[in-house]
């Protein structure tokens, strides 16, 4: 599209350069000698087609100039238009058979509302659980950050998160996950509830700054809150007073590399066993809706249907965990 342009700006100067150097050649119906204003006024007027007649080729070398050079340059510069404009309707045409093609076809995806610092981070860390492109979709109200997700092999959605019109083109009511990093934590509520509103059955995961706005979220409706504020400034500390600590929390949440929490499917090995038993660490057991920490007693020993979150190295992964 820019080289286009540039080209088209080339074609008029080169146009009115041409119309300047032979001037005398030229005569403008207001009697006014031929500068460098009424020749670019002249290589426009006869570039776009338009043609007034107020300045006219008088002489025979500048009717042969015109016919031989201005009128290519003329059928170049209309060229350079019509293909921008085909290519501008190609692409429109195309992006929004995509979606539709995307639409028809989505299910059980991740909706991520705002892919700010945290949006993108959010999604890295998708990406790197399995979860494939084409299953996430982002939301957000700036075009660049929309086109970037483009380029990764996310779809994307220009808009407000906290608009119904705007969740319903992202297919939140078909979503299976729905990730809400709002930069306000009003916004965050508002858009919890609007999801909500669409989609009853989906784990929401939504973040806020500061958290006494935590149970806001919940009762409306977020299934997980993460305070951002609160948790930066709790490593803070921890980095402060053990920076060896430190490394390792930074360490666990950072997922592909090093250590790494995962909640995983209890198995025959782990069955009937007391959590400190098990290969390896155990933070704590899901059982039902109940999620219980590792040395909670009620735990007994491990169920086959129970879920537990460990800590593992990413070298020890299991195939397809």
């Amino acid at each position: 599209m820019f080289k286009r342009v540039l080209l088209a700006l080339g074609i008029l100067v080169l146009s009115a350069v041409i119309v300047y150097l032979g001037r005398d050649g030229y005569r403008d119906s207001s009697g006014k000698p031929i500068g460098w204003l009424t020749a670019f006024y002249y290589a426009t007027v006869t570039l776009s087609t338009t043609g007034y007649g107020d300045v006219v080729p008088v002489s025979d070398s500048a009717r042969l100039i015109n016919t031989l050079v201005v009128t290519p340059l003329r059928v170049l510069f209309l060229l350079v238009l019509v293909g921008t404009t085909l290519e501008v309707l190609t692409e429109r045409t195309r992006n929004e058979w995509r979606q539709e093609r995307w639409r028809s076809k989505v299910r059980d995806h991740t909706v991520v509302v705002g892919y700010g610092t945290k949006g993108g981070s959010a999604v890295q860390t998708l990406l790197k659980n399995g979860h494939s492109p084409e299953s996430i979709v982002v939301v957000d109200t700036d075009p660049t950050r929309i086109a970037e997700a483009n380029r990764r092999g996310l779809a994307g959605v220009v808009g407000d998160g906290s608009r119904g019109e705007v969740l319903e083109r992202a297919e939140v009511a078909k979503a299976r996950n729905v990730v809400i990093s709002a930069e306000r934590d009003d916004t965050a509520v508002l858009t919890t509830l609007t999801v909500r509103r669409l989609n009853r059955r989906a784990t929401v995961v939504a973040s806020v700054r500061e958290a006494e706005n935590a149970p806001l979220l919940r009762q409306s409706g977020a299934s997980s809150v993460v305070t951002s504020s609160d948790t930066a400034g709790q490593l803070l500390g921890v980095a402060t007073i053990s920076p060896r600590v430190s490394q390792v929390v930074q360490d666990l949440l950072s997922y592909g590399d090093g250590l790494e929490l995962l909640e995983r499917p209890a198995d025959t090995g782990d069955a009937g066993k007391e959590p400190g038993a098990v290969k390896e660490p155990v933070l704590a057991v899901i059982r039902g809706s109940r999620t219980m920490r590792y040395d909670d007693v009620a735990i007994g020993t491990i169920e086959l249907t129970d879920r537990l979150v460990v800590v593992r190295s990413v070298h020890n992964r299991r195939p397809g965990a």
